[in-house]
C-alpha cells in the first residue's frame, strides 16, 4: 500500500472513532436522581414567551428546607406502612398506630423518620417511594419510621404516579403536588455538580404571600388545590401590593432580562440557585405556616440535602440572621420573584423557545 492511500483510510478510520465515541458519551440522565418526562413540568425550562408579573413577596425572617422523603430502594425488602392519625397535632405522637394497613413498599429499616431526626416539630413529611416494579411511585403524607419499629406510619395517600410520566402530582397537602418532582437532590448544589437541570419547589408564608379570593380559591394550574384554612390566612398580613396570579402552584421565576450578575451575590451556591430560578422557576407548593422562605430538598437512604449542603459550603442551609450571606442572597432571589403568569398545560413555562435544552433520555435501569 502507498502513502497516498494511507493517509485517507487513516483519515476515515479517525472520523469513525470519534463518531463512536461521541454516540458513546451521549448524555443520558438516571430516573433515580432525575425523573419524569422531559416535557413534565417538573423538567421544562422558562419559555421565550413567559409573561411575568411581579410576586411581590416580602422578606422573610429566615430560610430554611421542607424536606421530602424520597426513597429510591426498589430491591429493598418491604415495609408496611400502618395508619397514624396524630397529624401535625403536636400533643399526639405519629409513632403511634391506630393497627389500619395503608401499603407495603420497599423501604430500607435503617430510614429513620422520628422526632429524633426529623427538621422542626411537625414536619409536612410528604414520602415518595419507588415500589418493586422499578416505575409506580406512591406518596403519602406524614410519614414516620421509629426508632425500634418495623413499620412505618402515615395517614393521607395520593394517587400513584409513573416515574417516566408526566409526575405532577403527590404528597404535598396544600397543592396535592409532587414529593419527589423539583426536590434538591442529594448530589446537587455542590461545588463541582454544575448548573441546577429542573424546576425548583418553595414554600412561602401564605399568610404575607399567598392570594385568595372566592373566585380562585387560592390555587392555580398545576395545584389541585389550596390549604383548607385559605380563606381565613392568606393574604391576611399582606403590606406590599396584591397579586392574583401568586397562588398556590404558581410558577416564580427570575425574570428574562434580570442581570444576576448585577445583584452581586455573596455565596456561589446562592449564584448556582438564582440561576435555576431564572431558566427553571420554582412551583409554589406549600405554605410554611412561619415567616420564612424554604426551599424543597430531598432526605433519605441516598442521603440528606440539608447535611451535604452544610459539610460542602461550611454553613446551614437554615439561617436566620440578617447578617448572613445566605441570608442576604436568598432575600435578594425571593424578593426579585415573577410569576410565570401564561404558564399552563399547553405552554409549560410560559411557551416558545426553551431558554436551555431538555433533559436527555433516561438511561436503561
Amino acid at each position: 500500500m502507498n502513502t497516498n492511500s494511507v493517509k485517507p483510510l487513516l483519515f476515515f478510520l479517525s472520523f469513525l472513532l470519534m463518531f463512536s465515541c461521541g454516540k458513546r458519551q451521549k448524555e443520558l440522565r438516571d430516573p433515580y436522581k432525575w425523573p419524569f418526562a422531559a416535557t413534565s413540568i417538573w423538567n421544562m425550562p422558562i419559555g421565550s414567551e413567559a409573561e411575568y408579573v411581579h410576586a411581590y413577596l416580602e422578606p422573610a425572617d429566615g430560610v430554611t428546607v421542607d424536606e421530602d422523603y424520597i426513597v429510591m430502594t426498589p430491591d429493598a425488602p418491604l415495609m408496611e406502612v400502618k395508619e397514624s392519625t396524630a397529624g401535625w397535632d403536636r400533643s399526639k405522637s405519629r409513632c403511634e398506630t391506630t393497627g389500619k394497613h395503608l401499603f407495603s413498599a420497599p423501604i430500607p429499616q435503617d430510614f429513620v423518620v422520628s422526632p429524633r431526626t426529623w427538621d422542626g416539630a411537625t414536619p409536612n413529611a410528604g414520602l415518595a417511594v419507588l415500589m418493586p416494579d422499578g416505575r409506580t411511585i406512591k406518596q403519602t403524607q406524614p410519614f414516620a419510621h421509629c426508632e425500634g419499629s418495623e413499620y412505618g406510619t402515615s395517614q393521607y395517600m395520593f394517587p400513584d404516579q409513573d416515574l417516566y410520566g408526566d409526575g405532577l402530582y403527590g404528597a404535598h397537602g396544600a397543592s396535592k403536588l409532587s414529593a419527589i418532582g423539583g426536590a434538591l437532590r442529594v448530589g446537587e448544589l455542590t461545588p463541582e455538580s454544575g448548573p441546577i437541570r429542573h424546576a425548583l419547589k418553595i414554600n412561602v408564608f401564605a399568610r404575607k404571600n399567598v392570594y385568595y379570593d372566592e373566585e380562585t380559591i387560592g390555587f392555580r394550574w398545576p395545584a389541585l388545590s389550596a390549604d383548607g384554612y385559605a380563606a381565613d390566612h392568606y393574604y391576611k398580613d399582606r403590606t406590599n401590593p396584591m397579586v392574583k396570579a401568586c397562588r398556590m402552584g404558581a410558577l416564580l421565576a427570575l425574570p428574562s432580562w434580570l442581570d444576576l450578575d448585577a445583584l452581586s451575590f455573596e455565596t456561589e451556591p446562592g449564584r448556582i440557585l438564582a440561576q435555576a430560578f431564572q431558566d427553571y422557576g420554582a412551583y409554589l407548593v406549600d405554605d410554611t405556616a412561619w415567616d420564612v422562605y424554604a426551599l424543597i430538598t430531598e432526605w433519605g437512604p441516598a442521603g440528606r440535602f440539608s447535611d451535604e449542603f452544610e459539610k460542602n459550603w461550611g454553613f446551614p442551609f437554615a439561617e436566620f440572621s440578617e447578617d448572613s450571606p445566605w441570608k442576604r442572597d436568598m432575600d435578594k432571589i425571593f424578593v426579585n420573584l415573577h410569576v410565570v403568569d401564561n404558564n399552563a398545560p399547553d405552554r409549560i413555562g410560559g411557551g416558545g423557545e426553551p431558554r436551555v435544552p431538555l433533559a436527555p433520555d433516561f438511561m436503561k435501569k
